[in-house]
């Protein structure tokens, strides 16, 4: 493995860099605003989904009282 310099890592860098596909500004808004909407939906599921657990499992419990 050989060593590079540290002008040579950073053109390297520039040059890697210039071959990404940066988002767009519409982009990143839709993208931010669907994780939002996943997130939202996610938590809503997932309180239903511990609340019924919550109600079976008392209700399992009840019935050794």
């Amino acid at each position: 493995m050989t060593k590079t310099t540290p002008g040579e890592f950073v053109r390297q860098v520039r040059q890697e860099g210039a071959k990404v596909t940066w988002p767009t500004p519409r982009e990143t808004t839709v993208t931010s605003v669907m994780v939002f909407i996943m997130v939202v939906v996610m938590a809503i599921f997932f309180l239903g989904v511990d609340f019924i657990l919550n109600a079976g499992v008392q209700w399992i419990l009840g019935l050794g009282a």
